[in-house]
């Protein structure tokens, strides 16, 4: 299967020629310390945007299970121990509009990725330049956009710090009402950057009440799509290269997703895909035991080679509801 586009770009000419347009201090903060005056991008950015792929009709949902491995962590982008062959990526929990609220007040974990990764501001200009759909969903379906070779220039540390003037951290809405030096001392700066793979899907927003059958198959099919689009530019890359996907509690706090329910429904999409390991970041205590929770039902109630159609009437049954936004 091939993209809808796949275009390669040089870091520092698509900087340069499409700087990314910053609307508020702290952002350019970020930004100041990323790309400071005299410095320079290297490498090229491969984009690629996909369409939503079918579903394969069976699953081995006990091997799904068996290839995640958590960390109580958010993303610190370091590789997997024992995977230094593979080909790492980072899910993207996206808005529609690709990387739309890069600079804008917003700081979830969208708009942190791009702060960090400052080259997706500009790939986002430049894609609208030249008149080219820079959406993860189109028409109602899913249209997953994947980024190579991102560098990644700094860190922002958003846990609350009272000390270092952050008594509710940087997450979210905190971001824009934070003391610029109180930002600027939560960012460093990392010299020589990492590179990044990323993964940008768009979980749904607005439900309520029960989940229906359509929502979870809509689901599914958006994270199955992006992480088969992974595995097979892994493949391009590196031919018999590993796939490692990192991911997270996607689509579970401005849009109120359960995180059971998206959690299994990732663990399932990873093993349709052919990911070789679905790494899922958990952040607390609390997060982990909801990633276990989701295992325990796809290993206890879903059986272990079952069909498609027969796991999304069963996870169904189960009853899960929507929640409600965390506001950021």
């Amino acid at each position: 299967m091939e993209p809808i586009e796949r275009l390669t770009f040089e870091a520092q000419r698509l900087v340069a020629d499409h700087p990314p347009v910053l609307r508020h201090q702290n952002k350019r903060a970020v930004y100041d310390i990323a790309c400071p005056p005299g410095s320079s991008l290297s490498g090229q950015l491969i984009y690629s945007r996909w369409r939503a792929m079918e579903l394969p009709t069976r699953i081995d949902t006990t091997k799904a299970a068996d290839s995640v491995s958590v960390q109580e962590s958010v993303y610190d982008y370091s590789p997997v121990a024992g995977t230094l062959s593979s080909v790492e990526w980072h899910v993207n929990f996206a808005d529609t509009n690709l990387f739309f609220g890069y600079g804008s007040t917003l700081f979830a974990q969208d708009e942190i990725q791009a702060a960090e990764h400052p080259v997706l501001g500009a790939l986002r200009e430049a894609l609208i330049a030249e008149g080219l759909h820079a959406l993860t969903v189109e028409d109602g379906s899913p249209t997953p956009v994947l980024v190579m070779g991102a560098e990644r220039r700094c860190r922002v540390a958003t846990e609350p710090n009272a000390a270092e003037g952050r008594p509710h951290g940087l997450y979210g809405n905190a971001f824009a009402l934070a003391d610029l030096k109180a930002v600027q001392r939560a960012t460093t700066r990392i010299d020589p950057p990492t590179i990044s793979n990323l993964i940008a899907i768009a979980a749904p927003s607005g439900g309520y009440g029960f989940y229906r059958e359509a929502e979870i198959e809509h689901i599914l099919i958006t994270a199955y799509s992006g992480f088969r689009a992974a595995v097979l530019e892994s493949l391009r890359k590196q031919a018999s290269a590993p796939c490692v996907v990192h991911t997270g509690f996607w689509g579970c706090g401005a849009f109120g997703g359960h995180r059971v329910l998206m959690a299994m429904l990732q663990i399932l999409a990873a093993g349709m895909a052919g990911v070789d390991r679905l790494v899922f970041h958990t952040i607390t205590e609390a997060g982990t035991e909801q990633l276990e929770a989701a295992k325990v039902l796809i290993r206890e109630q879903l059986g272990t080679v079952a069909t498609t159609s027969d796991i999304i009437d069963q996870i169904l049954a189960m009853g899960f509801k929507w929640g409600v936004s965390d506001g950021n």
